[in-house]
């Protein structure tokens, strides 16, 4: 009985050292604001408090360049823009993509904001072997779960594993 109590004080100690450690590490890094798209209702507090809008290029079938008044008021914010998949379906890079569909969806971005991607994340995290080499050989940088972990990440429609307000407080 003694060895387990002494492992359970043990983990609650663990426990008392890392989570304020890991609250610190995500309060410097810029906070970032997933599922941009002018389909999608955000909050203009939300693109406010953000560093980083991670923008669908196209989103139930309605690109982004169609609307040049939302992509002006996207560059007004004078914030780092980066793509989040193309169409953002479910586990839409776990399923192997081509350079076309790529293309396309970088086309699109370019077409509104003037300029291509320079960072990608695809939808729910999910990206198989081949098209982490895709987004590679296109020179993207790519970005998953540890970027996930350390930086504040909203969504636009609240609709993320953690609700914003959780993403505020942890």
């Amino acid at each position: 009985m003694k060895k387990r109590v002494k492992i359970i004080i043990i983990f609650i100690l663990i426990a008392l050292i890392l989570f304020p450690i890991s609250s610190l590490i995500r309060i410097i890094p810029p906070r970032e604001l997933d599922d941009v798209s002018p389909t999608i209702p955000c909050e203009k507090d939300l693109l406010k408090k953000s560093n980083i809008f991670w923008v669908i290029p196209r989103y139930k079938n309605i690109s982004i360049s169609e609307n040049k008044e939302w992509c002006n008021y996207i560059l007004s914010f004078n914030k780092t823009i980066g793509m989040h998949g193309v169409t953002h379906e479910y586990q839409e890079f776990k399923t192997n993509r081509n350079q076309e569909y790529l293309d396309e969806g970088i086309r699109v971005f370019e077409e509104c904001f003037g300029f291509e991607p320079t960072i990608f994340k695809p939808p729910q995290l999910e990206i198989s072997k081949n098209n982490k080499q895709l987004i590679k050989n296109n020179n993207l940088n790519l970005k998953l779960n540890f970027n996930q972990f350390i930086h504040k990440v909203y969504h636009c429609n609240n609709t993320g594993k953690y609700s914003n307000r959780f993403i505020d407080f942890f």
